[in-house]
């Protein structure tokens, strides 16, 4: 049954930033699909909040605290991880940062910043959680890239992280061209703009372009993202890598 290939039973997923917004959408989606979630953030308390809710839905999910920018705490997460959960299966890079600042403004601080969490971070993750993907010779990865890895956001100047996305995408093709012969899928899903604590999409400013340049005239949900994180960690998209997956309510189109 064509249902059966988006089934995650006894499959191990990771959701880095999974403790809040579209990360922890992703990994109530995944969970609901039969996944074991792990949540792993750097703020404990917000992990074991996010665990918590998940738990009473029915969801088997535990929390682990990291750094996606420290290789050597995504390493000892993911020895917890095997210990507590099983071998990861599926790895959803997700942990994100972003700074408004026209270019001149932007402090070497804060690119380093953006950089590190959006581009180092979705390499860590990828070199520590794929060493034993190829061993087992299977996984699958799923980076968050963005529309602004193939646009310029308005009203607002973020050249950092537009140009950090774009890197996302570039290295899902290139982790996926290069890993395939070991059982291993990369494809990235590019959302735009999804209502979160980090996206005022309701202020005025940003909604007359956000929300009104946009075909369907609107924000996304967090919940409506993360079908398509299923859909690209399950057996449903197993001819699919390197893929980059738009899901913008038709911004791009323009």
């Amino acid at each position: 049954m064509i249902l059966d290939k988006f089934d995650l039973t006894g499959r191990v997923a990771v959701v880095t930033g999974g403790n809040q917004g579209l990360g922890l959408a992703f990994a109530r989606g995944l969970g609901e699909a039969g996944a074991k979630v792990a949540i792993l953030g750097r703020n404990t308390a917000r992990n074991e909040d996010a665990v918590a809710a998940l738990v009473l839905e029915g969801i088997i999910a535990r929390a682990f605290t990291a750094d996606v920018v420290e290789k050597a705490s995504l390493e000892a997460a993911a020895a917890d991880i095997r210990k507590q959960l099983g071998e990861v299966d599926i790895l959803v890079n997700n942990a994100g940062a972003c700074i408004h600042r026209p270019a001149f403004e932007v402090t070497d601080d804060e690119f380093a910043h953006v950089m590190d969490v959006n581009v180092r971070g979705v390499w860590n993750g990828s070199q520590v959680f794929g060493r034993s993907m190829a061993a087992a010779g299977r996984g699958v990865i799923v980076n968050v890239g963005s529309i602004s890895a193939q646009i310029v956001n308005r009203p607002q100047w973020q050249p950092i992280y537009n140009a950090s996305k774009a890197a996302v995408h570039q290295l899902t093709k290139s982790l996926a061209a290069e890993w395939a012969a070991s059982g291993i899928r990369v494809n990235a899903i590019a959302p735009g703009y999804v209502r979160t604590e980090m996206a005022p999409v309701d202020r005025p400013e940003f909604r007359r372009y956000w929300i009104e340049d946009a075909p369907q005239q609107r924000a996304a949900l967090p919940e409506e993202i993360a079908p398509s994180v299923v859909f690209l960690a399950s057996d449903a998209s197993a001819f699919m890598t390197g893929s980059v997956l738009v899901i913008d309510g038709g911004y791009t189109v323009y």
